[in-house]
This record gives C-alpha cells, sequence and structure tokens, in this order.
C-alpha cells in the first residue's frame, strides 16, 4: 500500500510552515493544498497538531556491511534511520572490500537492497590506485566519492596531491561533489607519537593528537587544489572553529566548497571525555569549548549546507580500550533528528532549518534531488511526523543497534518521532516500527 493522504498537517519546509494535506499515491506525492480528496487512497492519516517534514536524507553513515559485520549490519542500521526519521542514507564506501569500483558497487548495492528498510545511495572511494575509475562508478550508480586525507576506518591511503588534482578535474567535468575527511595524514601521526610519548592516557588527548591545525593544513590543501582544478568539494565532520574560518577563506578565493558538521561537534564537550571515556573517541575529536559554540552558531547563522550524523559503530570490546587504543566513532543515525528537533523546540535554531540541512540540501549536493529532500509533486512520498507535545526517551530499549552504544542515553528530548512514511508505505507507526522492508537502491538523478 503506498497510496495515502495525510492530512491537517503543519508542513515544515526550507521557506516556512504551510497548512496543507499531502496526497501520495504509487509512491509519489501528487499533490499538496487544503481540503484535499481522499479519493484513490487507502489510509487517511491525520496529523492535526503535528508538523510533517521531508523525510531526512542522512549523507554520512558507515553501515559495515559488507565485512564489517561484527560491528553492525545494514539491517540493524536501516531499522534505526528508519525509526529515527531518516528515509534515505547515503552509505560511504569504506567497508571490507573498499567500494573503489564500478563491480564492487553493484555488489555491495545487491547486497544492501535485500536488508534495506530505508532508500540508499552509495559512494565510491578515490586514491592513487582507482582514480581511472570514477567515471564507471558514477555510470553505475555512485551519487558521488570519499576521499580520505587522514587515517580512518579501513586505512585507506590519502592521495598524492597529483591524483586529488585529477579528482577535482573529474569532479568538475562530470558535475559531482566528492567529500573530504580533511585532516592531514603526516601531521596525525606526528602529532599522535608526540603526545602518546608522554605516558598519558586520559581520554581528552586525543584532541590534542589531532589539533586543529590537521584539519586546516588538509582543507587548504583540497580549497588550493580545487581552486585551479576546479570541482566541488563537501568538507564532513567539521569540528573547529579554526576549519570554519578555513572554508570561509576558500570560499572567498571562489571555491566551491560546502560543509557538514555533526551532532556531537555541537552537543558534547571537552569535559564529557571525563564521563564517557573512549566511547565518544570521534574523527576529528570532540574539542569543546569554543569551537562548540562556534559550530552551534554557523548553524545558525547558516554556514553550513549540511548535518550528517557520521554514524559509525563498534563493538564494546572496540570503545572500551584505552583512547590510543580504542576504535573511532559511535552510532548516531537514529538520534539525528530527535536531537535536531529538541534544539529547535527549544528554540536554538528556527524550525525550518531541519528540512534544509537534513533533507533539501544532502538531496541537491548528491544529485538525489527533487526526488529526495522535499514535499512537492513529483517528489518521493517520504514524510515524518512529528509530535511536538511528547518526549524521546532516549534508551537502549529504543535504539535499533546492533550495539546500544551511545552517549545520548538517558535523555530526554522534547518533540517526538510518530510515524514514517516512505514511498508512500507507513514504515513507523506511533513511533513503533510496523515492519516494512521497503528500501530501494537509488542512482543519481542526471542533472
Amino acid at each position: 500500500m503506498s497510496n495515502l493522504l495525510v492530512k491537517n498537517g503543519n508542513i515544515v519546509l526550507s521557506t516556512g510552515i504551510y497548512k496543507w494535506d499531502i496526497k501520495v499515491l504509487n509512491g509519489i506525492v501528487v499533490e499538496i493544498g487544503r481540503g484535499i480528496s481522499p479519493s484513490g487512497v487507502e489510509e487517511v492519516i491525520d496529523a492535526s497538531n503535528c508538523y510533517v517534514l521531508p523525510g531526512v536524507v542522512d549523507e554520512h553513515v558507515h553501515m559495515r556491511e559488507p565485512g564489517l559485520e561484527y560491528k553492525d549490519d545494514f539491517e540493524h542500521g536501516s531499522k534505526a534511520a528508519i525509526k529515527g526519521g531518516v528515509t534515505t542514507v547515503i552509505e560511504h564506501p569504506n567497508t571490507l572490500p573498499p567500494v573503489e569500483d564500478s563491480k564492487k558497487l553493484l555488489t555491495k548495492a545487491k547486497l544492501l537492497e535485500s536488508k534495506a528498510y530505508v532508500d540508499f545511495a552509495l559512494l565510491g572511494v578515490l586514491h592513487d590506485a582507482n582514480i581511472f575509475e570514477f567515471e564507471d562508478m558514477i555510470e553505475a550508480g555512485a551519487v558521488g566519492f570519499k576521499v580520505f586525507m587522514g587515517p580512518t576506518t579501513g586505512n585507506i591511503p590519502p592521495p598524492s596531491e597529483s591524483t586529488l588534482y585529477e579528482i577535482m578535474e573529474k569532479s568538475a567535468k562530470k558535475n559531482v561533489r566528492v567529500m573530504f575527511h580533511a585532516e592531514d595524514y603526516k601531521l596525525v601521526e606526528y602529532f599522535t607519537e608526540r603526545i602518546k610519548k608522554t605516558g598519558r592516557i586520559d581520554p581528552e588527548l586525543h584532541t590534542e593528537a589531532r589539533p586543529p591545525l590537521v584539519e586546516v593544513h588538509s582543507i587548504l590543501k583540497i580549497a588550493s587544489i580545487t581552486k585551479y582544478a576546479g570541482g566541488h568539494a563537501h568538507i564532513v565532520h567539521v569540528s573547529s572553529l579554526d576549519a570554519i574560518e578555513a572554508i570561509k577563506l576558500a570560499r572567498e578565493w571562489g571555491v566551491d566548497i560546502t560543509a557538514e558538521t555533526c551532532p556531537h561537534y555541537f552537543l558534547l564537550d571537552i569535559n564529557d571525555y571525563k564521563r564517557y571515556k573512549a566511547l565518544i573517541k570521534v574523527n576529528p575529536p570532540i574539542r569543546g569549548g569554543i569551537h562548540r559554540e562556534a559550530l552551534l552558531k554557523a548553524i545558525v547563522s547558516g554556514f553550513f549546507e549540511t548535518i550528517g550524523s557520521d554514524h559509525a559503530p563498534h563493538t564494546p570490546e572496540e570503545k572500551s580500550k584505552s583512547i590510543w587504543e580504542a576504535a573511532a566513532g559511535f552510532p548516531g543515525v537514529q538520534t539525528l533528528l530527535p536531537l535536531m528537533l529538541d534544539l529547535a523546540f527549544r528554540g536554538v535554531l528556527p524550525l525550518t532549518h531541519i528540512p534544509r540541512l537534513l533533507a533539501e540540501n544532502p538531496a541537491k549536493l548528491f544529485n538525489l534531488w527533487p526526488y529526495k529532500g522535499t514535499i512537492m509533486p513529483g517528489s518521493s512520498g517520504d514524510l515524518v511526523i512529528i509530535d511536538p507535545d511528547s518526549y524521546t526517551e532516549v534508551t537502549s530499549e529504543w535504539l535499533e543497534y546492533k550495539y546500544k552504544l551511545s552517549p545520548y542515553i538517558g535523555l530526554r528530548l522534547k518533540g517526538r518521532v510518530r510515524d514514517v512514511i516512505l514511498r508512500g508505505h507507513v514504515v513507523v507507526k506511533d513511533g513503533k516500527l510496523t515492519g516494512r522492508k521497503v528500501g530501494v537502491f537509488l542512482k543519481r538523478i542526471s542533472q
């Protein structure tokens, strides 16, 4: 059943909030407005006193499949996504094997589609040894690429400057955006070894092993090459005031450089390392203080195009080691929208920022818009109905991850994801999964 009518809701778009009905037939929005007839639909959903948002497009998830299923898997991860109001995910390529050619991309797509509770798109990875695969991966359906400039899960090497130049030339030619994990590899190695030699293991030392300099140096390298090669760069998980300033400078140079940050960078603080220890070890680090304040201010002012979860699960064993040995990352796809709604309902940022940052812009940047990321005739019938008068209790029982590892457990967040609709299918009803597994593989829309 993919024919339904959502009535009496307050529709939240980046342009404003509208009192509209929404009609979905065969999974596609066919009409928005007031007093729409229910003819042809099989279900009418009353959204009175609720907000209706476009389904969230989380552009930054590591669902760990294939090859790393001992950490988590796509079935758990996509259930968590849909329960949290995320209807589309962009899955990153540092799995085993990495997605470094068209065959591996299509093999991964087939594997994930059999387990998908959400719609999903895929990134390819680029490095010195596979730059010639760029065009074939686009043809196979990649919506973009990921380049790792620093050490990360999967140990994918950073590209040389000449390869980086070629990547951005191809980005310009094919109109494809490239995501960057922007931390300089050699500087990370230098500072990590320097700090480890002190013999200390306090968790907050992670911030000194990866200081803002490693972000800034990497961003300015990417920006200077992009200025001359052309292309479209997207800096993910921006963690510092210094990185914000570097991106501003690049934009002054005329570089097409967009930016993402993640909730943990502007919600958690340096003191949280004492409580959570290596659980909140992520790359780049959570810095707190002036960085946290600057990130939140930049979100409100419109500096950031997107906010992603950087969902990156690991096992309890991997997260319980010392700060030097523990794996970096924690799961976050299920709490992405609830955390942002809580900020909006507490007056920290406008509610209309959420569809722009979590749906519209991710879809536009990665060639999924206007099918995804909005509510308009012709778009996918992906809707999230929010009850603003209820609360989301973040508990282990509520989380759908394989391992319930989250620093947000215990929070009571204002607002609650009541219903979630994916291409007209009700996949969450009154906060509970309906069990419908209807996710599909999405290819980029030709612009």
